[in-house]
């Protein structure tokens, strides 16, 4: 028996191939690539049998044991009877590129790439891509070639491996056509936290991504990027035996009507990325891999989309006051503390009526601020009645419709009740994307799939829900009660990548029977902690109107977007602290999702900045306080059971 070996670039990149003596025929074959930094490895490996599997090691510690690639096709099982054919020479990428809004506006993304190329028996060839970055690993499928002949998706063999030990924060995944109006999946449940890997999810749907696991002290987040109308979106399956988690389809009903559910691929294919990040919880928090593999931005002027902040009135007041007055009250807020926009909610077209809409949007250009509209986005997947409805389902109604509101001066769409992840629906996400970028039209989508990057593809594409937000700590107390834990859980997992429409920030009194369990200054730190190119706050005219001058200002002045990201210190569903930099200041935010007071230490001195104004809990936990602080290497801060603060750094 032979071996070889060949060192490629700065031996990055390790070849070893074992091979039966006197044939071609490659049985063993074990490809390994670094990260730049040499902390991360992963090893891919074609065994007998021809199966392709990789794991990954950063350090002495094993995050994911051997896992399976490959998927499975009508007319193609390309996932085992493999040989290994090649692998390009190592090639370090950097791609650095702008974002509208989110953790960072300026990203350079370095990584090591390689291609391998395996082929079938039967002369198929499938090429994995790795990129294995100082912040984690991607990978995805490639199909070289051309024909006219396609084959459809069957199922995708990726799993993760994760060792016994390993723990995961989960977010189970909604069973199609269930919840109110049928409207599910949403991605809208509460995070299963810190159990053992292996545990089942509640419902056959599965997991949704991002998935987080920890690994002794190492962490790992799962999901995906770069999903196009020609894919369907994934999750994980329900049943992990041994640690392992599979790459789960969706349910056969998340479909738009008589259109597909999983992908027809002709040649030459691409698959979305699969994308793990690695590290510290500071390596989630900070990394943007999320985006970094997203398809860089579509081609046009996408400089009419404005980051900011909106009133919106249907949080606090519900559907009967979408009406004229209440619409004109909110437009009056959301001037005074300097907003840029306001949202009118569901049937608007009824209760106001366009010519009235486009009344108010005159009234409220004069007071510098743009309004955004609701749209129902069902055809027949769902039974909601709330209107306008079935005006966005074809390219035409769209763009009638779409400039139609530009007439109007209307500024962007919140589009609701998606029906889950097909193909079809992937494809309609996509084409309301393009429409609305050609009105120049902003994009708010609600009831919705997690947009896996999509912010930087489609830079109009400002916020998505994808998360049990605040409108429903309105609705039942079971779900204000778990608000602590719930919102120390998302900047680590569904907020980590992507923008989050949670519509935080209610700093008073919820107008309903349900006791709020939070401390005004825990929702205050949410408008720094969560990001979203718009973000819908929570609060009334008439909250805004109770709380002390300071925070008023505060909010007035908050900026839209943040140049850089630190994280300070935290434990997901527990605490966490992160600090966020814009025009020269820091912002620093900590939110406690425990019931017992936690005192944190900060180095105020590492910011480079002279003064130190912290809003913290006052005396109750409705109430705020302010203190200016000496900016010193020490400094303690308590933050109270459910409670939070904010600082500023200037």
């Amino acid at each position: 028996m032979c071996r070889f070996s060949i060192f490629f670039q700065k031996l990055f990149f390790v070849l070893l191939i074992t091979a039966l003596a006197g044939t071609s025929q490659i049985t063993v074959a074990q490809v390994s690539l670094s990260s730049p930094d040499k902390k991360i490895v992963v090893q891919v490996t074609t065994e007998e049998g021809g199966k392709i599997s990789y794991s990954v090691m950063t350090g002495q510690t094993e995050i994911l044991r051997k896992s399976s690639l490959g998927m499975v096709l009508d007319i193609a099982d390309l996932s085992t009877g493999f040989s290994f054919v090649k692998a390009s020479p190592v090639e370090p990428i950097t791609d650095a590129y702008n974002l509208a809004y989110g953790k960072k506006l300026k990203t350079v993304y370095t990584a090591n790439k390689t291609t391998l190329q395996f082929k079938k028996q039967g002369g198929a060839i499938f090429e994995i891509t790795f990129q294995v970055s100082n912040d984690g690993v991607a990978f995805r499928y490639e199909l070289p070639g051309n024909s006219d002949r396609s084959g459809q998706m069957i199922s995708e063999r990726t799993s993760f491996h994760f060792p016994l030990s390993a723990k995961a924060w989960l977010q189970p995944m909604q069973v199609s056509k269930s919840g109110w109006e049928q409207t599910n999946p949403a991605y809208e449940e509460h995070y299963v936290q810190n159990v053992p890997v292996g545990t089942a999810a509640p419902t056959p749907a599965g997991w949704v991504y991002p998935a987080l696991f920890r690994c002794n002290d190492v962490w790992a987040l799962i999901t995906e990027a770069s999903v196009d109308s020609l894919d369907c979106a994934t999750r994980l399956k329900a049943e992990s035996p041994d640690g392992e988690y599979t790459v789960g389809l969706p349910d056969p009903r998340e479909i738009t009507t008589g259109k597909g559910l999983l992908p027809r691929i002709k040649l030459p294919y691409t698959s979305p990325w699969r994308i793990i990040t690695i590290g510290s919880l500071a390596t989630i928090i900070e990394s943007t891999l999320g985006t970094d593999l997203a398809k860089p931005a579509m081609g046009g002027d996408f400089s009419y989309v404005k980051p900011g902040k909106a009133s919106w009135s249907w949080i606090n007041s519900k559907d009967d006051f979408i009406v004229y007055d209440e619409q004109k009250k909110y437009i009056d807020f959301a001037a005074e503390m300097h907003w840029q926009y306001c949202l009118v909610d569901a049937d608007w077209d009824r209760k106001i009526g366009y010519e009235k809409i486009k009344e108010l949007a005159a009234y409220a250009k004069t007071k510098n601020v743009g309004l955004l509209l609701w749209y129902n986005s069902a055809g027949d997947w769902n039974t909601v009645k709330y209107t306008p409805k079935n005006k966005l389902l074809t390219h035409e109604s769209r763009m009638a419709e779409f400039r139609r509101l530009k007439e109007m001066g209307i500024m962007g769409v919140k589009i609701d009740f998606f029906a889950g992840d097909g193909q079809s629906v992937m494809a309609y996400y996509q084409e309301i994307l393009k429409d609305a970028a050609d009105a120049q039209l902003m994009v708010n989508f609600h009831g919705a799939t997690l947009p896996r990057g999509w912010s930087r593809t489609w830079p109009n594409l400002v916020t998505t829900e994808a998360v049990r937000g605040f409108e429903m700590v309105t609705f039942e107390q079971k779900d204000a009660d778990l608000q602590p834990t719930h919102c120390a859980m998302l900047p680590f997992t569904r907020n980590a990548f992507d923008p989050m429409d949670f519509t935080p920030m209610n700093l008073v009194k919820i107008p309903t029977k349900v006791v709020r369990q939070t401390s005004s200054a825990f929702e205050l730190a949410l408008s720094v902690l969560f990001l979203s190119g718009i973000q819908h706050y929570a609060e009334s005219p008439d909250g805004m109107q109770q709380v002390p001058a300071f925070v008023k200002s505060f909010l007035q002045q908050l900026p839209d977007t943040w140049e850089e990201v630190k994280y300070i210190d935290g434990f997901p569903g527990e605490y966490v602290v992160i600090a966020r930099k814009s025009k020269g200041k820091w912002y620093i935010a900590g939110i406690n999702g425990s019931k017992t007071a936690r005192q944190i230490e900060l180095n105020t001195a590492a910011f480079g900045k002279k003064t130190a104004t912290l809003i913290t809990d006052g005396a109750t936990m409705l109430t705020f306080a302010q203190s200016k602080l000496a900016v010193k290497a020490k400094q303690s801060v308590t933050m109270g059971a459910s409670g939070g603060f904010v600082m500023v750094l200037e």
